[in-house]
């Protein structure tokens, strides 16, 4: 449910900054393709649409991520973290090297003779 609402949230913010886009702060953008005042989808309709589709889906945004805080797992990965942190031995040991009691060398390398 959680990858459903994260995507849904990707796509309302691709279609929010698509619409910032097309406006324009001055009365512009899309709105002053539609000049004639006697048609449907005239510049105030188009500016008013465009205002109103930026609110709708910016609240669907904030609504989406409430929603979709709810869905998060919630486990214990914090104490996980912790009882690793624990089981960690806090006193550094040495590393054990082989010994040989009686002092002799462990092995002899090998002898070559350099080839002239």
């Amino acid at each position: 449910m959680y990858i459903a609402l994260s995507i849904i949230i990707v796509i309302a913010s691709i279609l929010l900054t698509c619409i910032v886009l097309v406006q324009n702060s001055k009365g512009g953008g899309l709105a002053a393709n539609f000049t004639s005042g006697n048609q449907t989808f005239g510049v105030r309709q188009t500016a008013d649409f465009l205002e109103k589709a930026t609110w709708t889906l910016a609240a669907t945004i904030l609504i989406l991520a409430v929603v979709a805080q709810f869905f998060t797992k919630r486990g214990e990965t914090g104490s996980n973290v912790k009882s690793k942190i624990e089981n960690t031995s806090t006193v550094p040991t040495q590393p054990e090297f082989p010994s040989n009691p009686t002092g002799a060398p462990l092995s002899t390398p090998p002898t070559t003779t350099p080839a002239k």
